[in-house]
């Protein structure tokens, strides 16, 4: 995933080319070289740069244009073509001279080896930070694609956080590269478009920005479903003459009434972008001829009060569908957006939406943080959207902070980048915007990191909740803490935002550090003895090991190990390689991929390793252990049928582990029993459990239908399997006791 297309090929040096015209002189020369005019982009400048500004925008055009002269795009056209059109595209918002500049210069750092320092220099540091946030890193400093791809991601986005204008020309660069896909052959189209739609749509989206977002979305999906995008779009086509008198009837029924209203609007039919349709379709698994709003209709009427007014007018003019009414001025989007939005049933019973708003909702609505692009660091006078771009923006550093490598970083953010939210209240009625599907725990972390490690328990409308229960809208969430309370690697498996995960991870990394490190240092031991290696490893290997793994230091490796990052296995293997083209491997050796001896395992390791909550092993059974990324050394009884299951879908991840001699703690156990409804059985049960010196943790019953039989669960506390044996075979002498069992997963 390249943040620029690299569809350019080279002609000579750079360095050496000669300049072309000057802007003013160039339009004749430009009709016989085919070579894209600057005169529209100037005439936009003009309408609000200065001449000064203007003028500083040429020279940066006449500097890019020196760079890439000979330089072709795979379409034939020269390279220039390109950062002009990006510019056009950042003009239309009305990008200050600074962007411009920065547009038509994008590519240069990157293409023609220009130094930062040279572009301070000519344009000063504003414009040279703003390419060098656009271009990518060296790739030779990477070990591999996905790597280099992720550095860049974040470096990009991490440059976006200081200034959103990094962004703004991004997505400007990205969206003339879709427009221009059709000459790179169909394997890069579809890197190029599902990149695309994977990370720069959510982007488009996550900023407001409509129109670009639209039409990203829909020229991503006509190169990732060609056959799929040619079809619909034909039915559409077909379809939009069988509906014009429909259309035409429904927008004139509407001006009418709200004419009669006396309310001033403008009001047009728009389609439904192709995607759009077939994302329907897809996800409610319907056919073309079923999707019946293709059709919707906007209303943009002068001022707020306005927007309701016409609301019921509409109301009046055709009946409402139950359900199908979203306020979203008075609780508005993620993104800013503000509307309201209704499906009205129109003439012949088709469904038909309408969305109504102001002028500057609707200019909000179309171009997003771009129509406010430029905001300052706690500026009074910020919008609120401005607002929500600043604390999300903001927040990419906070997660940058907490974050070990760069595909990391990349993960945490796609995750916050989902289009769909839920707004949620704090105890004193603040909303909170959550991605849909988030969790209490992420809630207590958006309102502080602080507050999610510590959080202990959750009230949702007033009741106790699960950390783990999923948000909906309206949900009044209130956060219990605890100062000692810390997070739990199990947390890792329910939390959705960026923010939590990032902070969760953060804290299992730096906390537990030295448990990580010694049970990853134990891993990588055993790992290396199966192929006869010792763990003191030649000072040259370590240091090459480091160099090749993005490691700081042989501790941080040993402590991805231990929480599960990396395979020891495959971390011997690749120093059983650089000893072997260093000559440093002893001179016999087992063939590579013997069998591991046994992790031991004691029980008080700490949150390094885990006993599976699925089957609580307790010492005795017979055990087998899971690295599991971010949450170390799970360990599963040889039986679990989870454990099963997981290990068929990874079964390198998978090692022996055994237990130890000197088991100092009780272990948590679960026990179900078969019990008569009578009078003070649970009372002789529970003086049973105690007297067999086990602890009670956890009660659970169920009644049957007649009320004649009981079952009871317990998790208790038992030294090991024969402690757990003899307490059920004093359980099943109790009077009343039908059954009694170990319940496993």
């Amino acid at each position: 995933m390249n943040l620029t297309t690299p569809d350019s090929t080279q002609a000579g040096n750079a360095k050496t080319r000669a300049r072309r015209p000057e802007p003013a002189q160039q339009d004749s020369a430009d009709a016989s070289q085919g070579v894209a005019s600057v005169t529209q982009l100037v005439n936009k400048l003009q309408q609000y740069l200065t001449p000064a500004e203007l003028k500083k925008v040429k020279e940066a055009y006449r500097f890019s244009d020196e760079m890439h002269l000979g330089q072709l795009r795979k379409s034939g056209e020269p390279y220039i073509s390109h950062p002009i059109a990006v510019a056009e595209i950042c003009a239309d918002w009305k990008l200050d001279a600074q962007a411009i500049m920065a547009a038509l210069l994008h590519d240069v750092m990157e293409d023609q080896d220009v130094k930062k320092d040279e572009l301070i220099e000519r344009f000063g540091p504003q414009v040279a930070n703003l390419v060098d946030g656009l271009s990518k890193l060296e790739k030779i400093e990477f070990q591999s694609l996905v790597e280099a791809q992720a550095e860049n991601f974040r470096k990009m986005l991490l440059a976006m956080a200081s200034d959103v204008r990094v962004i703004l020309i991004k997505l400007a660069d990205r969206l003339h590269n879709m427009r221009t896909l059709g000459f790179m052959t169909p394997a890069k189209k579809r890197r190029i478009a599902s990149e695309t739609m994977e990370v720069y749509v959510p982007i488009a989206h996550r900023l407001g920005l409509n129109n670009i977002y639209r039409e990203l979305q829909d020229l991503a999906f006509s190169h990732l479903y060609p056959m799929r995008y040619r079809t619909l779009a034909k039915a559409v086509k077909a379809a939009r003459g069988n509906r014009r008198e429909v259309v035409k009837k429904i927008l004139e029924a509407v001006k009418n009434t709200l004419a009669m209203a006396g309310l001033p609007a403008e009001v047009y039919g728009r389609e439904k972008t192709l995607y759009g349709i077939y994302k329907k379709m897809r996800n409610k698994h319907l056919s073309f001829s079923q999707v019946l709003d293709v059709y919707g209709f906007r209303v943009v009427v002068d001022t707020v009060p306005n927007c309701y007014v016409a609301l019921g007018a509409l109301h009046g003019l055709y009946k409402p569908m139950p359900g199908k009414f979203k306020d979203y001025i008075a609780i508005r989007k993620i993104n800013g957006y503000q509307s309201l939005h209704t499906t009205l049933i129109g003439p012949y019973g088709t469904p038909v939406e309408f969305q109504i708003r102001t002028q500057e909702m609707h200019r909000t609505a179309e171009s997003g943080v771009a129509a406010h692009w430029l905001y300052k660091n706690g500026d009074a006078n910020m919008s609120d959207l401005q607002q929500r771009t600043h604390a999300w923006l903001q927040s990419l550093l906070d997660i940058q902070q907490q974050t070990g490598d760069s595909a990391e970083f990349l993960e945490h953010v796609k995750v916050d980048l989902f289009p769909d939210s839920v707004y949620v209240f704090t105890p004193k009625s603040k909303i909170i915007a959550l991605p849909r599907g988030a969790t209490a725990l992420d809630f207590a972390y958006s309102i502080h990191t602080g507050i999610g490690d510590h959080t202990v328990s959750v009230k949702i409308n007033h009741e106790p909740q699960p950390l783990r229960t999923e948000l909906h809208n309206g949900d009044i969430v209130e956060i219990v803490t605890d100062p000692d309370s810390r997070p739990s690697p199990t947390w890792l498996s329910f939390v959705r935002t960026g923010k939590a995960r990032s902070a969760i991870r953060h804290h299992l990394r730096t906390v537990n550090l030295n448990e990580s490190v010694e049970l990853g240092q134990e891993l990588l031991a055993q790992a290396l003895g199966v192929l006869g290696i010792k763990p003191d490893l030649p000072p040259a290997t370590v240091e090459k090991l480091l160099g090749e793994s993005s490691a700081k230091s042989l501790e941080e490796v040993y402590a991805d190990i231990g929480i599960g990052k990396r395979m020891p296995a495959l971390v011997a293997r690749h120093i059983f390689g650089l000893m072997d083209e260093t000559g440093a491997l002893p001179a016999a050796q087992p063939a590579a991929g013997g069998e591991l001896d046994p992790v031991t395992i004691y029980g008080s390791e700490g949150v390094s390793v885990q006993l599976a909550p699925c089957c609580l092993p307790i010492p005795g059974d017979s055990i087998i252990g899971q690295l599991r990324r971010d949450q170390g050394l799970v360990v599963h009884t040889a039986d679990c049928s989870q454990g099963k299951r997981l290990r068929l879908k990874e079964p390198d991840r998978w090692i022996a582990v055994q237990w130890g001699t000197e088991l100092n703690r009780r272990f948590d156990c679960r026990i179900r029993l078969l019990i008569n409804n009578e009078k003070g059985i649970l009372a002789r049960v529970a003086a049973e459990i105690g007297e067999s010196d086990a602890n009670i943790t956890y009660v659970g019953m169920d009644e049957d239908d007649e009320h004649m039989m009981t079952q009871l669960r317990f998790t208790i506390q038992v030294k090991d399997r024969v402690h757990l044996a003899h307490l059920i075979r004093n359980l099943r002498r109790v009077a009343g006791v039908n059954r009694v069992e170990r319940e496993r997963a």
